[in-house]
């Protein structure tokens, strides 16, 4: 069975499928998108156990809940890791599907027994994100200066110099910028409507005190969409991000990646709590990321003890 293919399942296999669609379509609260993923998981699962249960044989078997056990599972996943080399964040996908399905069909008394509940996912440890080299910041920096207008670089040098979410960024009001000679603050209102004051520091000071003096009296919102005349949307912000990282020969860079930067830089030279209460961060937790080291950071590492 290959991975993507629409693989094809018994008629009792088919009737099984057709029993979950109808539940998931009629009863359960999940969109659209979920329900196909959940589907076509769940075919490729009947085809495997189909396939493997009938090796060796001139009939294929159907497929038969009664059948499935927890060992057939967990060899399962081995398939999905060992044959499809699939990465674990696909393979605990699939695992789900068939937790959440399975347990539907012991829910309604199909089966007595739910054999996925004791499957364990796949541990994985999370990778530090993507975050921009200095080179990187320097030629997006570039691109902007010298093929953009001020609203624009206002943006750009801003996040990178605050770590403001796009959502944040967006939903800034004239009004929430103070601006001193020696100090600012941004009041941001960021997720959950949590509220939080984060400082400026002399670049982010000039690039708005610059681009302050250009807006109207009555604009309200403090970055306006050119073609609406609206507050810019986080679509907008991302058009805007990667319309110069293309300018500067950059690739998979998105305003996230901006955020990232500023919390990688701040991380080594102020203490995590600190970084957090600065990123709007409830957990130390998610701050620590910024400690961790990049696969760049990793090479050079090793190469310390290298023999040359």
């Amino acid at each position: 069975m290959k991975r993507g293919s629409i693989p094809l399942i018994s008629k009792i296999g088919q009737e099984t499928l057709a029993q979950y669609e109808s539940y998931l379509r009629d009863l359960a609260d999940v969109s659209p998108i979920t329900i196909r993923n959940y589907l076509s998981d769940l075919r490729q699962f009947m085809a495997w156990c189909e396939e493997t249960d009938s090796q060796g044989q001139e009939i294929q078997k159907s497929f038969a809940l009664s059948t499935i056990t927890t060992p057939a599972i967990t060899c399962y996943r081995s398939y999905l890791q060992n044959s499809l080399k699939l990465k674990p964040a696909s393979v605990n996908r699939y695992l789900v599907t068939l937790k959440c399905y399975f347990s539907w069909v012991t829910e309604i008394g199909l089966i007595d027994y739910n054999p996925a509940a004791a499957v364990k996912l796949i541990p994985r440890v999370d990778s530090p994100p993507r975050h921009l080299s200095n080179a990187e910041e320097s030629a997006l920096v570039a691109a902007v200066t010298n093929s953009g207008n001020l609203r624009d670089r206002t943006i750009i040098v801003l996040m990178l110099h605050t770590g403001l979410r796009t959502q944040e960024v967006c939903t800034l009001h004239t009004e929430q910028v103070y601006l001193g000679k020696r100090s600012g603050i941004l009041q941001v209102y960021g997720k959950r409507n949590k509220y939080r004051e984060v400082p400026l520091n002399a670049t982010a000071r000039a690039v708005l005190t610059e681009y302050i003096k250009t807006r109207t009296l009555d604009a309200n919102y403090l970055f306006v969409s050119e073609k609406t005349g609206k507050a810019l949307t986080e679509r907008g912000l991302g058009y805007l991000v990667k319309k110069y990282a293309y300018i500067a020969s950059l690739t998979d860079v998105s305003p996230h990646d901006l955020r990232h930067r500023f919390g990688y830089r701040m991380a080594q030279v102020v203490p995590l709590h600190r970084l957090a209460q600065i990123m709007g961060h409830d957990s130390l937790d998610t701050t620590m990321i910024y400690i961790r080291g990049t696969q760049s950071d990793l090479q050079k590492e090793v190469e310390k003890i290298a023999w040359e």
